[in-house]
């Protein structure tokens, strides 16, 4: 099981301040995601999960952890989500508000979840 999250996205879904250190607000989401690994998301997504978190822009270069693997976009953010929803196998989940994305990752197979369905912090 695959749990694809478009880091972007879920940052932006709260206006927390992430714009004045987005590298910062990624790597904060994507230390809240490393227990979701192991448990998954209760009720959603069971554990374990491999969890892959995707950025672009200046939140290039967030390192992985145990747990999260983390893709940097070297252009779309989207395009690159569906790359890795396409090659992941089923069964497949992309966090994302993005509705041209919802659909795109749809047609490759994958399930759709909302933003507030990951932990931020």
């Amino acid at each position: 099981m695959t749990l694809v999250v478009d880091g972007a996205n879920v940052v932006g879904s709260v206006p927390d301040g992430w714009w004045r250190d987005r590298f910062a607000a990624a790597v904060r989401l994507r230390d809240a995601l490393v227990p979701v690994a192991a448990a998954g998301l209760p009720g959603v997504v069971p554990g374990p999960v491999r969890v892959v978190l995707v950025v672009e822009g200046a939140a290039r270069g967030v390192e992985p952890v145990d747990g999260v693997d983390v893709v940097s976009a070297p252009g779309s953010g989207d395009d690159t989500i569906v790359s890795v929803a396409t090659g992941a196998g089923a069964p497949t989940w992309v966090v994302t508000a993005d509705r041209a994305l919802r659909e795109r990752v749809r047609a490759v197979g994958a399930q759709v979840l909302g933003p507030t369905s990951v932990p931020r912090r």
